[in-house]
């Protein structure tokens, strides 16, 4: 039975694509309404198909070379290999895949949540979270999938073909190899994030300056030349984007708990692999538990919270995979002392690794919250950035980025606690399983996500199309909780990205041949410095690449409204494709300066100036990334719904004020200046923080001080190999004499 435990990952992982194609189904059956509204959502997913293929080309090169460079790498130390390529493309392969299943069932379930908003908020619920849940089950179920079968694969031709230890040298290359399929997830991840965010916000911000600021025409209005590719941008940034993000999220988080499982000696039932086997184990639990999460998330009528019934399904997947942790773990490992030597030697129980399971899920339920609470409507946050509009554009953006700065206090505490709490109930394994825990209701967090964009774009259909205001007023109600629940992912994703950084960092140092980081060493400190800087340069060409896209798209608009006459009067239709095209061509050329840093930085400082200072350019990058990142994120969220808050009039200093109003024009600024950071920059923070730290991983042993990355780990392993076994022959005795 404990033998063949370890092919019930894959197979959790088919049952989730499984429930995916049902509901994929489901989906398609729904009403498209009439031919106008089709015409519209075949431009748009058109426009996403067409930037997809034209990333994928470029992208296609760099797996390519990567996979060769890779490969070549793989031959020149001995506890790595080149199937290391196979893995690497993998990785890249089914990221890139999780994109479009997500992209694809949003420019699906785009014009049929229109159409079920015109029969009630609670239909158009069902049929946007359902084309959300599609995207979370198919990105949590590829990643169990593919992590468990390349596992059981790596596992059996390293360790079992050659009689290796499971805590030593062979292990260490099947994980290496490994680690490559993670590296290929998060490349893909970083450039689809990077890419799709100044898509989108090229678009959006060309939208809003010209046709609401300029023209005085609604956001979404079918004359607006840019409005397609505003809404093509929704799909390939916060759909194909969000999906290959959180897909490389979720496979490093496993990845960071089972490198460190490794180097635990466990007399368990499953060949002393069960530390190793553990978070694949609550991976697939945690998809089965964000199906049963989905099922509640419903509302009787439509004066019922969206929020409320989102928030339910989560809680519901959280305390379920709670439930199911304690008895899983209690199986798997084994009783009394389990020591990792990586940290200080810390010696910890199974009760403590479920301590530590509970706490990343708290940690992220808590991040989730106070994300929440700084860009949801009616908070206080948000209340203050409309409150200052009314004085003008430079006040609201001032407010924006204070509440934004503020925003950073309490989730850097509550992770803070959450690094120190984990680290004292299973050491650094501990801190890594957390990550684990948390990342487990992965499929329902994204699920959350991504039907935030589906109900965007079904508003923008809703107003392209004409249709009566209670549509537009039922999708705005669904897009203003996925303008929340879009930050609160991010929120999420910025925290597990810091607790995995943690244990790929400890993973690094063991690989590495290093004992510990001296800051006191000037080499150290200034990577230390360096580190710090790189999230600021990203965020300054990522923001910047916008702005130039923008102008762009800004005097295309023109143009546009210049040359073509009759468009303002809808004699004369607009030359979308024309915009469409402008944010694929800039989106392409300029997402290669951001990705090219976060993959370069750490091999030139590694193998420039060693293990040890590239260890404080990855410290450096962790805090001052996690940091970039939650800033952006809460303060970008905190202005786009300072903005939507006008739509149904707000009171400011005893007076009532709505859309065109000058505050509403103060919070559009504020809005436009948010854009870039909530969807371009900020979420790609935490791809950024991890991605380095994997390519740190990856290197490693070809920048070890010792020449031999594990040579110290078998000594330690060996030592606890004897006192396992004296401990066992110690309550042999015991037994007879009880006996």
């Amino acid at each position: 039975m404990e033998q063949m435990f370890i092919y019930l990952v894959p197979l959790l992982g088919i049952i989730g694509l499984i429930v995916m194609a049902i509901k994929s189904a489901w989906v398609t059956k729904q009403e498209t309404g009439d031919e106008n509204m089709m015409e519209l959502a075949g431009y748009v997913a058109k426009g996403a198909m067409a930037f997809l293929k034209a990333e994928w080309k470029v992208l296609f090169y760099f797996v390519v070379i990567a996979a060769i460079i890779l490969g070549w790498s793989g031959t020149l130390v001995e506890n790595s290999s080149p199937i290391i390529a196979i893995s690497f493309v993998i990785g890249a392969f089914l990221s890139a895949f999780a994109g479009y299943l997500g992209m694809n069932i949003a420019t699906k379930a785009n014009v049929r949540t229109t159409q079920a908003a015109k029969t009630s908020l609670k239909k158009a619920l069902d049929v946007s979270f359902t084309g959300g849940t599609v995207m979370g089950l198919g990105v949590a179920g590829l990643a169990v999938l593919g992590m468990g079968s390349l596992f059981i694969v790596f596992y059996n031709l390293f360790v079992v073909s050659t009689g290796g230890d499971v805590n030593g040298a062979a292990m260490e290359t099947a994980l290496e190899v490994l680690a490559g399929f993670s590296l290929g997830a998060e490349s893909i991840a970083l450039f689809a994030r990077v890419g799709g965010g100044i898509y989108t916000k090229a678009a959006d911000v060309g939208a809003d300056l010209v046709g609401k600021v300029e023209a005085g025409i609604p956001e979404d209005d079918v004359r607006n030349p840019a409005t397609i590719a505003d809404n093509v941008g929704d799909n390939v940034g916060d759909v194909a984007g969000m999906g290959a993000d959180l897909f490389g999220s979720y496979v490093a988080t496993i990845l960071a708990s089972m490198v460190l499982g490794r180097e635990i000696v466990s007399a368990d039932n499953f060949g002393g692999i069960a530390p190793v086997l553990l978070p694949l184990v609550i991976a697939g639990l945690g998809l089965m538990f964000s199906i049963v999460g989905t099922l509640f998330v419903k509302i009787a009528k439509d004066t019922d919270s969206v929020q409320v019934a989102l928030n339910k399904g989560n809680w519901i997947s959280i305390l379920l995979t709670v439930a199911a942790s304690y008895p899983l773990i209690m199986y798997m490992l084994p009783e009394g002392d389990l020591v990792l030597s990586r940290g200080g030697s810390i010696s910890f129980t199974k009760m403590g690794v479920f301590g530590a399971v509970v706490i990343g899920l708290i940690v992220g339920a808590l991040m989730s919250m106070i994300t929440e609470y700084y860009t949801s409507m009616g908070k206080r946050p948000v209340n203050s950035i409309i409150k200052q509009s009314s004085t003008g554009h430079a006040t609201n953006i001032i407010g924006g980025l204070s509440v934004g700065m503020e925003s950073t206090v309490a989730p850097i505490l509550v992770l803070a606690a959450g690094i120190y709490g984990s680290f004292l109930a299973a050491g650094l394994y501990g801190v890594a399983i957390a990550a684990a825990g948390m990342m487990a209701t992965t499929a329902m967090q994204l699920a959350i996500d991504a039907f935030g964009p589906i109900a965007d774009n079904a508003g923008g259909i809703a107003e392209m199309s004409g249709l009566p205001k209670e549509v537009r007023e039922r999708t705005d109600i669904l897009d203003a909780v996925g303008n929340t629940t879009a930050a609160t992912g991010k929120g999420f994703a910025i925290a597990s990205a810091a607790l995995t950084a943690l244990a790929l960092f400890a993973a690094y140092v063991g690989i590495a041949g290093i004992d510990s980081i001296d800051i006191y060493k000037a080499d150290v400190l200034a990577g230390l410095f360096v580190g710090a800087m790189i999230p600021f340069i990203f965020s300054s060409l990522a923001i910047a690449a916008v702005g130039r896209a923008a102008m762009d798209m800004v005097n295309e608009v023109r143009r546009q409204f210049k040359e073509i006459p009759g468009i303002m009067e809808y004699k004369a239709k607009p030359e979308y494709e024309k915009c469409v095209e402008i944010s694929t061509k800039a989106s392409i050329r300029e997402m290669v300066a951001p990705g090219a840093i976060a993959l370069l930085a750490p091999m030139i400082v590694g193998f420039a100036f060693g293990p040890e200072v590239l260890g404080g350019l990855l410290a450096g990058i962790t805090v001052s990334g996690v940091l970039m990142g939650i800033f952006q994120n809460n303060a970008g969220g905190a202005w786009d719904n300072a903005k939507k808050s006008f739509e149904k009039g707000v009171e400011i200093n005893g007076k009532m004020e709505y859309k065109g109003s000058d505050a509403h024009k103060a919070s559009v600024t504020g809005d436009t200046v948010g854009d870039p950071f909530k969807d371009t920059s900020g979420p790609s923070m935490n791809i950024l923080i991890k991605l380095t730290s994997i390519v740190a991983l990856v290197i490693a042993p070809h920048i070890s001080e010792n020449g031999h990355g594990h040579a110290q780990a078998d000594e330690d392993v060996v030592k606890k190999e004897i006192q396992v076994k004296i401990s066992k022959e110690i309550v042999s005795v015991e037994e007879l004499k009880i006996d």
